[in-house]
């Protein structure tokens, strides 16, 4: 009996002591500046955005470098609206995209399974007609030649078929009118976050960002 609550504490002990140093670096690495002070020509606008929790990255839906809509089709959004001229990009876990529309929702098997990387990756794509700048959203004007990084840096991780074409997910779990999931790349783990992934796509583009987060407010710090 001994030998079992022994085992027991030493567990309770390790995973106390492995969650204390996973937040010990989130909030350390998420200090640290990368592209502290990026020169660049200020020619194509993007924002970075979160609903509190969760990060996008927002591009133009077309410049001369890609019109997004050829692919991320407004026709697989319910409105339709053609109107729109941002389009809001973030990179999560397919199950957590499509079973969790809110906080109220999650499952703890959800929750367990993002964690520990057992479902697929999805994109979760919006259209804007405009975005406000405010501390939930900022605006980051990069380089055509930046830009063009950024770009090549999100598509990598859509998974396609072997056309080329983005793999749209027909689903009723769209949180809105104007969004649709798409298929994606790899798995989301604690390590490898919706954050994460926006905050690699700032470091893409050569722009502020931290060494590495998990949560939005690492990639905020920087933008205050």
């Amino acid at each position: 009996m001994k030998k079992v609550i022994k085992i027991i504490a030493l567990t309770l002990s390790g995973i106390i002591t492995f969650v204390v140093l996973y937040f010990v670096f989130a909030i350390v690495l998420s200090v640290i500046p990368v592209n502290k002070n990026p020169d660049n020509a200020k020619e194509i606008p993007v924002y970075i955005f979160t609903n509190g929790a969760h990060t996008d990255i927002v591009v133009p839906v077309k410049t001369d470098i890609i019109d997004w809509s050829e692919q991320i089709k407004y026709e697989n959004t319910l409105a339709n609206d053609t109107s729109c001229r941002l389009l809001a990009l973030g990179w999560g876990d397919k199950g957590f995209y499509l079973d969790t529309p809110t906080w109220a929702d999650l499952k703890f098997s959800t929750a367990f399974k993002a964690v520990f990387g057992i479902n697929t990756a999805a994109i979760h794509a919006t259209y804007y007609r405009e975005l406000r700048e405010n501390d939930s959203c900022k605006k980051i004007e990069i380089s055509k030649e930046q830009y063009k990084d950024l770009v090549a840096y999100i598509q990598k991780d859509f998974l396609t078929t072997g056309n080329g074409d983005y793999i749209n997910i027909v689903t009723d779990a769209n949180y809105g009118v104007n969004d649709a999931f798409y298929e994606g790349k790899g798995r989301f783990n604690m390590f490898r976050t919706c954050n994460a992934w926006t905050n690699r796509s700032l470091k893409a583009c050569g722009q502020r960002a931290c060494v590495w987060t998990p949560f939005d407010k690492g990639i905020f710090y920087h933008y205050k």
